[in-house]
């Protein structure tokens, strides 16, 4: 089905029209909230329910975060990860 074209900007490196809302939920939440503007975020919220943004930042997958947009959510979420998890979960550029 795809997601909607103003979406673009969250996902330099995909084809819109290959993604789907329900299989690659993770990857969107987790775009969405590193890169979205608010009306990216407000589609973001329209989409899809608090504990799926949730679970999204209490489990982030590894190397796809910025390290100060993962504190914001996860403050915004009052989630705790350990150390090992956080830096796992945030990218790391300096090894590029």
């Amino acid at each position: 089905m795809g997601l909607p074209e103003f979406l673009q900007s969250c996902f330099p490196s995909y084809d819109l029209n290959s993604l789907d809302k329900r299989k690659d939920k993770k990857l969107i939440i987790t775009q969405v909230l590193n890169y979205g503007t608010e009306k990216e975020t407000e589609w973001l919220w329209e989409n899809y329910s608090k504990k799926e943004v949730e679970e999204v930042i209490r489990f982030p997958t590894s190397g796809m975060w910025t390290q100060s947009v993962l504190l914001y959510w996860l403050k915004i979420f009052d989630v705790k990860l350990d150390q090992n998890n956080f830096n796992k979960a945030v990218i790391n550029l300096n090894s590029i």
